[in-house]
């Protein structure tokens, strides 16, 4: 039996989660997905498994830049400078394709950069695509 992947979406956007739920939900891999609609609760959620014995830190983390509270890239940074959490592939999920956000993103270390398609195929395309690359064909460290 596969062993469950756990996805944390740090997304605010509920018809965007409602849709990446959908595309991620339909793979051959059993998915738990946590979902956190700001940046402060994401930072919050990571924080919080960390309290616990036997923390479930997720396999991946989908990241939007537009957040309320603290925006994609703060929450990127925070990520990529705790040792608890900077091995987890982080992929930045946003409708921006500003060169300054992908810079940005890249140089807070995040794994990948994709834009939100606005068509709804395109988009339940790219986040199956997305969780295939992530879940299926790399190699990630162990947790």
């Amino acid at each position: 039996m596969t062993k469950e992947k756990h996805i944390l979406m740090i997304e605010d956007n509920e018809g965007d989660v409602l849709l990446a739920k959908e595309a991620l939900s339909s793979g051959e891999v059993p998915m738990r997905i946590s979902v956190a609609g700001d940046g402060v609760a994401g930072i919050e959620y990571l924080e919080n498994q960390m309290r616990n014995p036997q923390p479930e830190l997720p396999d991946l983390i989908l990241l939007d830049i537009n957040l309320p509270k603290k925006n994609g890239h703060e929450v990127l940074e925070f990520i990529k400078t705790h040792d608890s959490f900077k091995q987890i592939p982080v992929v930045m999920l946003s409708t921006s394709s500003l060169p300054e956000d992908i810079t940005n993103s890249y140089a807070n270390h995040a794994n990948s950069f994709v834009t939100k398609p606005l068509e709804l195929d395109n988009f339940l395309h790219v986040v199956s695509q997305v969780e295939h690359f992530w879940l299926h064909v790399v190699k990630l460290p162990s947790k």
